[in-house]
């Protein structure tokens, strides 16, 4: 399919690289963007705008990209794949799991592409740390440790932390959706959770009304062999040593991703030191490049995108899942409710 109508839903910072992804990928699209605010100035990139869901559906779009807040996610999708629009959703999906089976049942009745957005898994280093694992150059794996944390007022030091999306929980903010990455790259590479113990809390002083700290366990669904792997998750917005690590404790050895550095390293048993196995320092443009290669390669090939719908609904079961644990202080199992259908 030849794509000459392009919508953008949301000019936020993630709203405004989609734009520029897509002026650059499709140099002759009618793109147009999708904001409450009637009459405000549009990037150079933007061939117009609107300013209602109803304009943009008679525009007729393929494909759209839908970056608002989290809690619009759901709706704004829900009515352009109705329309037959092709999607790609930023992450979160949405805020909870509750009617995202809708959407992708949707997306399959249709045949359409649901891309949800978590462009980690397109970077070459987080890519080469699944290889090597699934290759066994540490064993089994015994365990898995992964951290992620940045202080909010830095993450975009030129705009109000306060009244940006991560601060916000009308805006679906707080470390739990907004470093939601994680949970997907760890059961993409390690498999489903089966279940979640959690602590979520506010620490700081920052002037936020969402959790700045959130620690889990996770439980993968045990192996063929009833082994089953141990997790820990430590995610914050108060971190001034700006982190984002993965290891796997295996009975060979140790494997490190930095998601900073582009680097995989191993730490051999008998060993000293690390050693480095892989390095690819990318800039920040370069997995959502390839993210939008992925997109729209499976909308001419009519199959099924690298992180699909039923991955995002995946992640958003976990994080109900979550939030559960938190509130009680138990253990939450997550049960088997596999999406119905899935995309092309």
């Amino acid at each position: 399919m030849s794509v000459s109508r392009v919508l953008v839903a949301g000019l936020g910072s993630i709203g405004k690289l989609h734009l520029r992804l897509a002026r650059e990928l499709l140099p002759h699209a009618d793109i147009r963007v999708l904001r409450r605010e009637e009459g405000a100035l549009l990037p150079e990139q933007a061939s117009g705008g609107f300013s209602t869901m109803d304009q943009a559906i008679a525009f007729r779009p393929q494909i759209a990209i839908i970056a608002n807040p989290a809690p619009f996610h759901l709706s704004a999708a829900q009515s352009l794949a109705d329309a037959g629009v092709h999607l790609m959703v930023e992450k979160p999906l949405s805020i909870a799991a509750e009617g995202v089976q809708r959407l992708i049942e949707s997306c399959r009745s249709h045949g359409l592409v649901l891309l949800t957005g978590y462009n980690l898994r397109f970077l070459p280093s987080l890519q080469r740390f699944r290889d090597l694992l699934k290759q066994n150059v540490i064993g089994k794996v015994l365990s898995v440790r992964c951290e992620i944390g940045q202080y909010l007022p830095s993450w975009r030091p030129d705009v109000d932390y306060r009244q940006g999306v991560s601060a916000r929980h009308d805006l679906g903010g707080g470390a739990l959706l907004e470093l939601s990455h994680e949970l997907d790259y760890l059961r993409w590479i390690f498999g489903e959770v089966d279940w979640v113990e959690a602590c979520m809390s506010r620490q700081s002083r920052l002037e936020i009304d969402v959790e700045d700290t959130v620690h889990l366990m996770l439980g993968f669904e045990p192996e063929a062999d009833s082994h089953r792997l141990i997790g820990t998750l430590s995610m914050d917005l108060v971190r001034h040593d700006t982190t984002r690590l993965c290891t796997s404790i295996g009975e060979l050895g140790s494997l490190r991703w930095n998601g900073l550095t582009g680097t995989v390293e191993l730490f051999e048993a008998g060993a000293k030191n690390w050693r480095e196995l892989f390095r690819y320092q990318h800039q920040r443009e370069d997995s959502y490049r390839a993210e939008w290669g992925n997109f729209l390669t499976c909308i001419e090939a009519k199959s099924r995108p690298l992180v699909s719908g039923e991955d995002g609904f995946k992640v958003m079961q976990i994080i109900d899942a979550v939030r559960q644990a938190s509130e009680t202080g138990g253990r939450v199992v997550i049960e088997d409710h596999s999406a119905t259908g899935g995309e092309p």
